[in-house]
């Protein structure tokens, strides 16, 4: 069973507060646009929502979703866990090797924003094509989503282990020059999780519980959750395809499950609680509740900061910034940062107001098609800004 989990005082009158917001998603679950739904604010470091709505299907005797509820949190992995990573390999670079964060030569655990991919990663460049720009990969471009490699492929079709769908990940070629083009990619992901392995010398799933989820107090943000907490998690997906099974506990994502459920993509599960304490850490730049400086201040603005190409581009260092539209709605500032998951999930910070909301669903349950998370999301955080005042 996943540890239980005390609303803050705080927050106990947050369904009152944030009446609309709550009264929204009350709507969007009866018009099935996810079973259940569980959210929470946080607001000048404190915790001033923490509710929930809903039930784990649309079974009128499934569990009810609680304001602990954990869920597949899907691509905010790409945050919570890689980002995070990066950033801490970032600073330990920095204390190391001077302002710039770049490795000396020799060292060891630290991130070169600039070090190319196939540097660290020699598979990715052994054997390419000639004129594919591959060796031109950097690691920022891959954190920015800018390093020309495909967005998605359905590697897991062919490729079962862990092993084989790495290479086959590394033999993927560029459909962009590096640099030259925005494209979301999962892929650029996979890579750059193995290759912050490779740099820190441990496995994601380890180096996010010592140095991320410890220190922060997360108690149930993990990777490949206990196997008795899986009935206290919401199914994402009657898959009938893939794994011919209900997914339930275990990631959704097939590339993730292929890799043995640890990816730099997705993989992470969590409660919304440990997710707005992670939010609480990026809005206090980089310090813990208990004082300690998870990452230094100049690093979280470097890595929240939208980057200048490629044109058009939206992408922060790991992060998304606000589009027009937004899922943040229309009242999240400019300086505002965040991501989305595929199950349904969202986490957008507003770096302006101190504020952070989460939004976790399992919208693709039992199938992939509802859509409708996509109204919701901005709807959301309007009303949830609009009820500040």
């Amino acid at each position: 069973m996943p540890p239980p989990t005390s609303i803050p005082e705080t927050a106990l009158d947050g369904r009152k507060r944030f009446r609309a917001a709550h009264e929204l998603l009350e709507r969007a679950v009866s018009e099935r646009a996810f079973p259940g739904v569980a959210y929470g604010v946080l607001l000048d470091g404190s915790v001033v929502a923490l509710d929930a709505v809903g039930r784990f299907t649309y079974d009128p005797t499934a569990p009810e979703v609680t304001p602990g509820t954990v869920f597949d949190l899907a691509s905010i992995t790409k945050v919570m866990a890689t980002t995070a990573m990066a950033m801490f390999l970032y600073d330990r670079g920095r204390s190391r090797g001077g302002d710039r964060g770049r490795a000396r030569s020799g060292d060891s655990g630290v991130l070169d924003l600039d070090a190319c991919l196939g540097d660290l990663l020699p598979g990715f460049v052994i054997g390419m094509e000639p004129g594919s720009h591959k060796e031109r990969v950097t690691l920022r471009m891959l954190l920015a989503h800018s390093s020309g490699l495909p967005g998605y492929g359905r590697l897991f079709e062919d490729h079962r282990t862990p092993e084989a769908l790495l290479r086959a990940a590394l033999r993927i070629p560029l459909e962009a020059a590096p640099g030259t083009r925005a494209e979301y990619s999962d892929i650029g992901f996979i890579l750059l999780g193995k290759a912050l392995e490779l740099l820190s010398g441990d496995l994601t799933g380890r180096f996010f519980w010592r140095e991320i989820a410890t220190p922060l107090g997360l108690e149930t943000a993990r990777f490949c959750p206990p196997q008795d907490w899986r009935e206290q998690i919401p199914p994402t997906e009657d898959d009938r395809v893939y794994r011919r099974r209900v997914i339930q506990g275990e990631a959704q994502d097939e590339n993730c499950h292929a890799l043995g459920g640890v990816a730099g993509h997705a993989g992470l599960f969590s409660n919304a609680l440990d997710v707005l304490r992670f939010a609480a850490c990026i809005l206090a730049e980089g310090r813990t509740t208990a004082g300690r400086q998870l990452f230094q201040p100049d690093t979280v603005k470097l890595f929240a900061t939208r980057q200048a190409e490629p044109s058009g581009t939206t992408r922060a260092l790991g992060w998304d910034t606000p589009s027009e539209p937004s899922s943040s709605g229309n009242y999240f500032s400019k300086n505002s940062i965040g991501h989305l998951g595929y199950a349904g999930t969202s986490l957008w910070i507003d770096l302006e107001r101190k504020l952070a909301a989460v939004l976790l669903t399992n919208r693709t349950w039992p199938d992939r098609a509802s859509k409708e998370i996509q109204a919701v999301r901005p709807a959301f955080h309007d009303a949830v800004v609009s009820e500040l005042h």
